[in-house]
């Protein structure tokens, strides 16, 4: 069976934004939907990290080209609730027709979800389940759908038929950015400090208020890094200073 998961605190603002309040009337929640990290995300490539695991115990493992390990997948390795949840409904929706899908994800999504982030961890790992999202949606206008992501092919081939309540956000650092460019696609970008972010001429987000909100699906804009990062690393020194400065950069932190 398919679960979802209450969603991060911090995305509790979204209820003071006016093209969203709606769909948190009332008292209907946002909730994720989420996959492995790294092995549900077939264009990754900045970000590429996950969790693998060896006699019994969880490790994790970057790319060849990380330059900064993805948040998600250091949660999978610390807590096991977490990461069960998230191979259960891979290995789930793996087996899966594109209708078994639907019908899946439609028969596990709370009743009072107003507001589902599509991966905190993961990606539309192919065509089918990518379009599977897209039919859930286009039956329920009446709640919202929002994802980041670097599966681009699969969200090009489909671009004439993204249902209004069906906010997505490319996410560069992945193989295909090429594709972001191409296809004037609003895109998040990591950044190192609030500077570089200003120096792009892109507002940070903190709370997922950018990245949900309908009314500005065309405006890109920026992250802070965040997360465990490799010791030693440019993203570690990055964190470090954003702590010196006092800079708010953390997320909230995965149930256990």
């Amino acid at each position: 069976m398919l679960r979802f998961s209450p969603a991060n605190v911090k995305i509790e603002s979204l209820g003071k934004i006016p093209a969203v309040a709606s769909f948190l009337a009332n008292k209907r929640k946002v909730y994720s939907f989420d996959l492995l990290s790294g092995h549900a995300c077939p264009f990754a490539n900045e970000c590429f990290s996950k969790a693998v695991v060896k006699d019994g115990k969880r490790s994790i493992k970057d790319g060849p080209n990380t330059k900064f390990r993805c948040f998600s997948a250091s949660q999978e390795v610390l807590f096991s609730g977490v990461y069960n949840l998230r191979s259960g409904n891979f290995e789930a929706l793996k087996k899966m027709s594109l209708d078994q899908m639907v019908g899946g994800i439609t028969a596990a999504m709370p009743a009072n979800a107003g507001i589902i982030r599509i991966h905190v961890g993961g990606d539309f790992f192919n065509q089918n389940y990518f379009d599977a999202w897209l039919m859930v949606a286009s039956t329920r206008p009446d709640m919202l759908f929002y994802a980041y992501t670097k599966s681009l092919p699969y969200w090009v081939n489909r671009m004439a038929m993204i249902p209004p309540n069906f906010v997505l956000t490319a996410s560069r650092g992945g193989r295909m950015d090429k594709m972001i460019d191409e296809n004037n696609l609003r895109q998040s970008v990591v950044v190192f400090s609030e500077q570089q972010a200003a120096d792009m001429g892109l507002e940070i987000d903190h709370d997922d208020s950018h990245a949900a909100n309908p009314a500005t699906r065309d405006k890109s804009f920026a992250l802070l890094i965040h997360g465990t990062q490799p010791k030693g690393s440019e993203a570690s020194e990055a964190i470090k200073t954003l702590k010196v400065n006092g800079v708010k950069y953390a997320y909230s932190k995965a149930k256990k």
